[in-house]
């Protein structure tokens, strides 16, 4: 058994894409027998640089875990007095979350005080090395904290090859990105699509999660313009707050003149709904112009629907093509053919079979077993 403290999001975070799994995560440790901490965020980010509408959650707290909310992203004292306390813990194996290099300072300096006990190994899972919306400052940023740590999980091969601009020689492990199997099961289409007051003789895309400009919305709405689709029985559903500028996606679609085609629920999406938007679609649509992995492919992986994802990151990597869904180029017209295709071929059965077997290839025993191996290399 070893001792686990694992630094980044959860509860009273909202449970977003890192919060999820890292709670996952600790509870796949936690069942191995582990003795697992998590260290999250009283501040995770300032208010004046958080584009949402709330950072903490109205869900009760996850069972089973030990969260501690300790860490205050701006504060360099919060930073030193953390890893100091957590360096007391005598911890085996650290597993810190980096995502963007605004945290670098803060992660980077906790992880350096903390392993200073001559006992703790300290391991990064790495969503994203270079960003996907760049500033100046990044590359400083992200060496601070690559020399922070000891060893590597990357969830894709472009990840991987990323770290490697700022460090070929610490130990590192390719691991996909895990099921998100934590959302409950599929319910009836018809009882899904009820409690979201949806009509049943439409056909529903959904384009789920935080709304970035690199996610792409755009190119799925100039879709929805083409002509065949706009006078179709399909509609896009899309489900997600606006973390980017809500006016210019609603002057889209007016200019676009397609709001007949959207519906638009884009308020946060809680924890106990995820499931009752992927049991309403027919097709999970991702049109991202930019992209390392997505928790959303790994959702929609886990209630069998299939998807239409563009040739960016892993994302034909975890989505092999005519197998779990359509990839196709960055393109509108690319993605409205691809979307006609699906349904003219009625390719719904056949790829959501296929699925089964292709979402064995992901599992958290996998993550949580590569995460081992590389502590073992340090």
């Amino acid at each position: 058994m070893a001792r686990i403290v694992l630094i980044g999001s959860a509860h009273p975070l909202r449970a977003g894409g890192l919060a999820t799994f890292n709670e996952r995560l600790a509870d796949e440790f936690v069942n191995a027998g582990h003795d697992v901490i998590i260290y999250t965020f009283s501040l995770q980010y300032p208010s004046v640089f958080f584009p949402g509408k709330s950072q903490l959650s109205d869900e009760p707290p996850p069972e089973k875990l030990n969260i501690k909310v300790k860490i205050n992203s701006v504060n360099p004292i919060n930073w030193v007095m953390v890893g100091k306390e957590i360096a007391g813990l005598k911890p085996d194996i650290i597993i810190v979350r980096y995502w963007i290099p605004f945290m670098s300072s803060c992660l980077g300096t906790i992880c350096r005080k903390a392993s200073k006990n001559n006992n703790t190994k300290v391991i990064a899972i790495t969503d994203n090395v270079i960003p996907h919306e760049k500033r100046f400052g990044d590359k400083a940023l992200t060496k601070y904290f690559v020399n922070s740590v000891d060893g590597f999980i990357t969830l894709s091969e472009s990840v991987m090859n990323d770290l490697k601009k700022f460090d070929k020689q610490k130990p590192r492990k390719l691991c996909l990105h895990p099921l998100y199997d934590n959302f409950g099961d599929k319910l009836d289409k018809q009882e899904a699509l009820k409690k979201l007051k949806l009509n049943p003789d439409y056909k529903y895309l959904l384009f789920f999660g935080f709304i970035r400009d690199y996610k792409g919305l755009d190119l799925l709405l100039k879709a929805m313009a083409d002509k065949d689709l706009k006078n179709s029985n399909i509609k896009a559903l899309i489900a997600g707050e606006f973390y980017a500028d809500e006016k210019y996606y609603l002057k889209l679609i007016d200019d676009l003149n397609i709001n007949d085609s959207i519906i638009l629920h884009t308020n946060f999406i809680s924890n106990d709904m995820v499931a009752t938007y992927f049991s309403a679609a027919d097709l999970v649509v991702q049109p991202y112009k930019d992209a390392t992995q997505s928790g959303v492919t790994q959702i929609a992986y886990h209630f069998n629907v299939p998807m239409v994802v563009t040739n960016v990151g892993a994302l034909p990597e975890m989505v092999p093509d005519m197998k779990a869904g359509l990839v196709v180029d960055v393109d509108e017209n690319e993605i409205a053919n691809a979307i006609k295709l699906y349904f003219e071929k009625n390719l719904q059965n056949t790829l959501s079979n296929t699925i089964i077997e292709e979402k064995k290839r992901f599992s958290w025993g996998k993550l949580v077993d590569s995460i081992i191996e590389v502590s073992k290399e340090i």
